[in-house]
Order: C-alpha cells, then structure tokens, then sequence
C-alpha cells in the first residue's frame, strides 16, 4: 500500500471522486483552483495544498481530474506543478479525456523527472463518482497501475488495465463513441416518436428499464475480435436472429418516418450496417 494520495481538481465528478478517497488509511491531500472547493474535505480530514507541488509533497500517488490537456499541462509541468517537488516514485493518474498523443507525451515528460504517469479515464459519470460505481480505462506500466488499483477501487468497482500509456485514453474515446453516437440516435428516435403523437417521458421509461435489462449495447460486446466470425462461433445463431429482428424493426423505423416526413439518417446507416457490426458479413454491400 502506498502513503498519502492526491487529487487535484474538486469539480462536479473529481469532488465526489476525492470523498471517496477519505477513506484511505495513510491520507488524503487535495488542490483545487478554487481553495474553497476543498473546504468539506478538509473538515472530513483531508489535507489542503497550495498547489500541485505541495501536493506532490505530500502525496505517492496523485489523481487529476481538470477539465483539458492545457490544465493537466499546467498541473503536471507548470512552475509549480507536481514535477516541480522532484520526487522521484510518484505516481500521477490523469482521469480527464485527453488525447492518447497527449497522454503519451506527459508521460515522457514525467518519466524525465522520475515520476509514473497514468492515463485512467473513467465512465460513469457524476452517478458513478458519488456512488463508488466508477469504471477506469488504465494506460501505464503494471508497477504504476497496481501502486494506483487500491485507491481506484475505493471509486469504482471496474480497473480495466489496456496496456501502456495511452491506451486508456483510446479506450474511453472507443467508448464514448457508442454514447454520444447513442445519443444522437435518441434524437432520431424521439423526433420520431413525437411525430407519432407518442409520449417522450414514457418512452424514456421504457428505454432506461428495458437497457437496464439487457445491458444495451453492451449486450453485443461479447466478441475478442471485430471481424466476420467462423461459421462454427457460438455466438453466429444468436447473433443472426438479432440481424433478423434489427433489421425488421429498423425497416419498420424507416417506413413510420416516411409516413410522418421525419429524417432518419441513423436508421438508415444502421439498416445498412447491422450485419457488418455483428460480425456476420464482411462488407454492406449486398447488391
């Protein structure tokens, strides 16, 4: 186990991200930009830091969460940064969505000083910090992540170690593409529904229980590779009756929007490659 941990940056997840971490039995060290967000932490028995050298004073392992690559360039490297304390050992993981080029880069920045760099993008959102519920996307060497896994775990209930520095940062854009592509589907299906005089809070019922449920589309991610799979998989047969269904009940989409004069781009790109996502054909091309 290691001493002290740090973490900088007290916004709406890193806060209560940090709460969880006064659980930690050798301390808990905290910056913020505004001195005033440490205040609850402090009087919970954290310690305050004037900036992220003090804290990297204080702390082994330092978590960050700031909002972008030029506040974690500043955090890391800036004239009173974590580098600047010159202790060779530290751990720093960077939780913000960054650039995986970035992550790379700050880690040779830090590896010049002596100090680990992490690249830990979390998914779970604001929920998932005040819950404990966190998933990490890990990058780095096993030494970091495993000096890191303890004090992860005591935010999230998921450390998924994707291998070297960087690779967490990849992970969490591939996710995050299936959200926010998720999300622009959401407004297809709701203009959709609403041009068919349906009821959009109840829909939104029906989807938050039934993803609830299934898993959503967590549920196809079953696979170790993205190609077409053999003839003999397991999986083929459940995955060529959910082809089946998809594409009937996309059809149908398409066929509502039409009656109703909706756009509905995403129905259409999804129409045309279901069976490519399911790994049962190579190409969309079917004429």
């Amino acid at each position: 186990m290691t001493g002290a941990v740090g973490f900088i940056g007290l916004g709406n997840i890193g806060a209560p991200m940090a709460k969880r971490l006064l659980a930690w039995p050798n301390g808990l060290v905290v910056h913020d930009v505004v001195p005033e967000a440490c205040d609850y932490l402090v009087r919970k028995g954290a310690t305050s830091a004037g900036t992220p050298r003090e804290v990297a004073d204080m702390a082994d392992v330092i978590c960050v969460m700031v909002q972008n690559e030029a506040q974690v360039q500043e955090v890391l490297a800036g004239p009173s940064g974590i580098l600047a304390a010159q202790r060779h050992g530290v751990v720093v993981a960077v939780h913000s969505t960054i650039s995986a080029e970035a992550a790379v880069a700050f880690a040779a920045l830090a590896e010049e000083a002596g100090v680990e760099f992490v690249d830990a993008p979390v998914s779970g959102g604001s929920m998932g910090a005040h819950g404990g519920t966190l998933a990490f996307m890990v990058g780095g060497t096993d030494r970091a992540v495993e000096l890191c896994r303890e004090p992860f775990e005591l935010m999230g209930n998921l450390v998924a170690h994707f291998g070297a520095v960087g690779a967490g940062t990849r992970a969490k854009i591939a996710r995050n593409l299936i959200t926010f592509a998720s999300f622009a589907a959401v407004g297809e299906s709701q203009r959709l529904a609403e041009a068919a005089g349906l009821d959009l809070g109840k829909l939104g019922e029906v989807v938050r229980h039934s993803d609830g449920v299934t898993g959503g589309a967590g549920a196809i991610m079953l696979r170790t590779e993205s190609g077409v799979m053999d003839e003999d998989d397991g999986l083929r047969a459940i995955f060529e009756h959910t082809a089946t269904l998809g594409l009937k009940d996309l059809h149908l989409a398409r066929e509502l929007a039409a009656t109703h004069n909706v756009d509905a781009p995403f129905a259409q790109l999804a129409e045309q490659w279901l069976r490519v996502a399911l790994g049962l054909d190579a190409t969309n091309d079917h004429s």
